[in-house]
Order: structure tokens, then sequence, then C-alpha cells
């Protein structure tokens, strides 16, 4: 969608968000539903994968009588990586959302290193961490995301 302010060209796109989770945190795909339904492109595939997609590997990799880094070296290991890093990449603002591992906390320093948009969405906080200051914005609650997620889209703009 284009539109012209005075003579300038300026280029909206739909924005692409990454949510970051847990596959055993079932808010996962509520929350992406919800971000969807404010107008973004969400990426959370990586959810399919199923609760214990991590333990079935490892046990998997353990029959084969590979340890931890050989099997991070493995196949299996690469495509679901370079999966989540396409999208990673691709995307404008990732959220992290809570309950998470240290794959999330991963994904989301990776991302704001990057220089992207990161956010973290708490489920519990009562648990104070100090270096959440590398995100753009802390939340209690989705209400306080969506108002933040709102704002960012109404006043992105890509000049072309």
């Amino acid at each position: 969608m284009a539109e012209n302010t005075g003579g300038q060209v300026i280029r909206k796109k739909k924005l692409k968000v990454y949510v970051i989770g847990s596959l055993r945190n079932p808010e996962v795909p509520k929350l992406s539903q919800e971000i969807r339904k404010l107008g973004f492109i969400v990426f959370d595939d990586w959810y399919a994968a199923g609760p214990e997609a991590d333990d079935k590997w490892r046990d998997y990799e353990k029959a084969r009588g590979h340890t931890y880094q050989e099997a991070l070296k493995g196949l299996a290991a690469d495509h679901v990586y370079q999966f989540d890093l396409k999208h990673l990449k691709e995307c404008d603002i990732a959220i992290l959302c809570l309950p998470a591992g240290k794959s999330g906390h991963l994904e989301l320093g990776y991302v704001i290193g990057k220089g992207k948009i990161g956010y973290i969405l708490l489920d519990n906080p009562e648990r104070w961490d100090v270096m959440y200051q590398f995100a753009r914005g802390v939340f209690l609650s989705f209400e306080e995301l969506k108002r933040e997620l709102i704002s960012f889209k109404k006043n992105y703009i890509e000049e072309k």
C-alpha cells in the first residue's frame, strides 16, 4: 500500500511478528491469533512440532549413540535450526512469550542484536531480570502489549 504525503511516497508494509516461546506453552497459539487480528503476519509454525519435540529428538540421537555435540551437527537439528533462523531473519518484531527456555532467550537476543524490535510478555512478574532492558518493552499483560503493537504499527513507515 502506498500513500502520497506532499510529494513523498511512503510505502507501508505488513509487519511480520515472530512469536517466541516454549513448545510446552499453550498460550503461544492464542497469543499468535490475537496478534493476527491486529493485522500482522505472525510466524509461530515452530509450535506445530509439539510439546515433546526436543525430548524426542534427544532420545532419538541418544539411541543412535550420539552425544549432544554430535546431535547438534545432525541433519534434523540443522533443518529445525535453519527453519527458525529463516523466519527470525525475516521478522520485523519478535515477542518472547514467557515462560520460555534458553532457546527462546537466544532467539530474542539474536533479533535484538540484528537491530530489530523485541518485546517480552511476562508470565510471572515476581521473577525480575535486569537484562530484560535489552527489549524495547516488557509487558505484564497482552492488553499492554496490544496497545504497543497498535501504536508501533500506526507509526511504522518505510520510505521508498
